[in-house]
């Protein structure tokens, strides 16, 4: 198995290969599998078990300062 490039964590955002976004609810299995809510459709999510091999990317979030 190669060696993860990035620790998945409850509450992570990600976008799944096939293209849907994803809320990781539950981590499992040392951070190959998740239960994830994944955007169906818009406000609409389904539950379901997915692996570290489904993500393509970690949605990380940034804080940008806004001008007073």
């Amino acid at each position: 198995m190669p060696k993860l490039k990035y620790k998945i964590n409850q509450y992570d955002g990600v976008r799944l290969k096939n293209g849907n976004y994803a809320v990781i609810v539950e981590v499992l299995k040392d951070n190959d599998a998740f239960i994830a809510d994944i955007e169906v459709a818009e406000d609409e999510y389904n539950t379901d078990t997915i692996f570290y091999r489904d993500i393509a990317s970690l949605i990380m979030k940034v804080e940008v300062p806004l001008a007073s």
